[in-house]
């Protein structure tokens, strides 16, 4: 694993230039994180500090918050227990329909997901799925998965018997045989990949373009627009230094979750754990999910996601 030493050798110039700038007073501040585990840029900057060591010289104190998906993390925010998590494209689009008040503040190219079948499975393509039970956690970027997986497929969403379960239960069911197809994102489709008899019976890279999003309070937000700002460049320099140092990732994220090192490492590997401004595309890629999920009466009205979007220098 790399050093301690090593770690924010990478940081050093961010680290001095705030360390510099606490002279201006402590602003007596706490930014609270929520983070899944096996999420690799939130993971490593959690075990190597990388934002205490940006924010605390400003004052600012930050605390963790671990969530199992997308969906709580956001509960958790509209009610202002957290102040900022990385999700996929799906949690913010269920938030804003249920007004609660949140930015996206930073986007990052997704790792992968798939469609899984279970052992014994005699579904071969993405047809086959019609009237079948496929499992998802509601919400999540699974749900939108699914839902463009059909699309392309030509199954009406209606065709389909979707069990909305959180990972774990869908693992367990999964395992019990008890559903017939499971979208799922990385680490957990790292962890069952590769057991006997397990398929993939699609990849999302073979589906549709997903992007996961930073999102943050809005009353936070604008409350303490810098401690954001520094915040998500930090996550950047953060995925900048875990995409040089993937291996060492892996047996850290490994070693803080009992996750396998071997799937954890597999699945940055197709992970490009890049944090990047808000663009044009996450723009359209958002408003076009949306679109289809009120067309098909999952949400229950239309919205503008461009009304979420927040620019650091605006």
């Amino acid at each position: 694993m790399i050093s301690r030493r090593a770690f924010m050798t990478v940081l050093s110039a961010v680290g001095a230039a705030a360390a510099a700038r606490s002279a201006t007073g402590a602003t007596d501040k706490v930014l609270r994180v929520g983070f899944q585990k096996g999420e690799a840029i939130e993971m490593a900057a959690k075990q190597n500090r990388g934002l205490e060591e940006r924010l605390n010289p400003l004052g600012v104190q930050v605390q963790w918050a671990e969530f199992q998906y997308g969906p709580p993390m956001l509960e958790a925010m509209r009610v202002g227990s957290i102040d900022i998590g990385g999700v996929g494209d799906t949690p913010p689009i269920f938030a804003q329909v249920a007004r609660a008040n949140l930015l996206y503040v930073a986007a990052l190219p997704s790792g992968a997901s798939a469609i899984l079948v279970p052992p014994g499975s005699k579904l071969e393509t993405l047809k086959d799925l019609r009237g079948k039970r496929i499992a998802f956690a509601r919400g999540s970027s699974a749900h939108n998965l699914t839902v463009v997986a059909l699309e392309k497929a030509g199954i009406p969403y209606n065709d389909v018997q979707p069990a909305y379960l959180a990972p774990a239960d869908a693992a367990a069911a999964f395992e019990r045989g008890n559903i017939d197809a499971w979208t799922i994102w990385d680490p957990y489709y790292a962890i069952y990949e590769t057991r006997p008899g397990v398929r993939v019976l699609a990849k999302s890279s073979d589906i549709v373009k997903q992007f996961s999003y930073f999102m943050a309070r809005q009353a936070y937000v604008e409350a303490n627009p810098a401690i954001i700002a520094k915040a998500v460049q930090e996550l950047g320099h953060i995925g900048t230094w875990a995409a040089a140092h993937r291996p060492e990732v892996a047996q850290l994220v490994s070693a803080a979750t009992g996750v396998p090192e071997a799937a954890l490492l597999r699945s940055l590997q197709r992970n490009p754990l890049e944090v990047l401004p808000m663009s044009e595309e996450n723009v359209h890629s958002q408003q076009a999910e949306a679109d289809r999920f009120y067309k098909l009466g999952i949400i229950p009205m239309a919205i503008d996601v461009r009304k979420e979007i927040w620019h650091a220098n605006a």
